[in-house]
């Protein structure tokens, strides 16, 4: 896990350089360059791998897909947003930039991201780009992850259209698990991995999604800032639909370790440590609160 971070964190600050105008570069680098997991470019990269691929292939994907992870989670922090101050210990974006170059930085990670893959994916055939920008386009928009903030921002305060568990579904499928899908897709396709694979380790995604929400939502109520790097409990007091809003503490410890079994299942069939260690890193801190 160090050695891909490391790996990964590389490829980011080599992609993007900071240019004029500076103050949109610098914005866009700041959130991307604040420590973190890298867990939706690693499992991209991990995908093609354990399918076949060779690993450095994916690296401009796998990078572009940070880079979209990055862009939501700015604006998810703007004030017309979730409003937080902070992200991953250090300041928001918008609290460093201002919200104008908060705004525009994010929309530039939008678009600087495909820019990367059609760029810097040499080795990749025109059937696997296109493939690829057309996962990316339909994960990143009103399909996925902007359906998922849109329908976030509505239900708070308890304003739903569909019932509280469709709702909360819909969100962390969209907001959350669709970049987890865009990462193993993406990885499929560059492995050049049949349908049916591509599909199995869709699945795998989807449920990982949701295993990493009930997990995010369980340490938003019982954490710390310390640990997390973000404000902490913003979700209940602003009347977020969350996992443990709903269901309670212990019901959504229960149904994470139910869809963290269904993760297992499927993903025993691969060799992949490193998506092992990942399903293990959670399931021992959710074990110990």
């Amino acid at each position: 896990m160090k050695d891909l971070i490391k790996l990964v964190d590389e490829h980011l600050d080599k992609y993007l350089p900071v240019i004029y105008p500076e103050d949109i570069f610098k914005a866009m680098k700041y959130t991307l360059s604040l420590p973190g997991k890298r867990l939706r470019p690693i499992f991209c990269l991990e995908t093609t791998r354990m399918l076949g691929g060779d690993m450095m292939k994916a690296m401009p994907t796998a990078c572009a897909i940070e880079m979209l992870h990055v862009q939501s989670l700015i604006h998810d922090d703007l004030p017309c947003m979730d409003n937080d101050d902070f992200r991953r210990g250090k300041p928001s974006n918008h609290k460093v930039f201002g919200e104008a170059n908060a705004v525009l930085a994010g929309d530039a990670l939008l678009t600087y991201a495909p820019q990367t893959i059609m760029e810097k994916s040499t080795e990749l055939s025109s059937e696997q780009l296109l493939k690829i920008i057309y996962e990316y386009t339909k994960f990143a928009g009103a399909y996925g992850l902007i359906a998922g903030q849109v329908v976030d921002i509505e239900s708070e305060g308890g304003k739903y259209v569909k019932s509280p568990e469709e709702t909360l579904d819909f969100i962390h499928l969209n907001k959350t698990a669709v970049l987890f899908r865009l990462a193993v897709r993406c990885g499929a396709i560059i492995a050049n991995a049949p349908d049916d694979v591509i599909n199995e380790v869709d699945n795998f995604a989807k449920k990982f999604g949701l295993v990493f929400q009930i997990y995010d939502d369980i340490m938003d109520e019982i954490s710390t800032f310390e640990e997390m790097g973000k404000t902490i409990g913003k979700d209940k007091n602003s009347g977020k639909l969350t996992y443990v809003s709903l269901y309670g503490l212990e019901e959504a410890k229960q149904k994470f370790n139910s869809m963290l079994e269904d993760c297992y299942d499927i993903i025993s069939k691969y060799d992949s440590s490193i998506i092992k260690e990942i399903l293990e890193s959670l399931k021992h801190r959710i074990s110990g609160v």
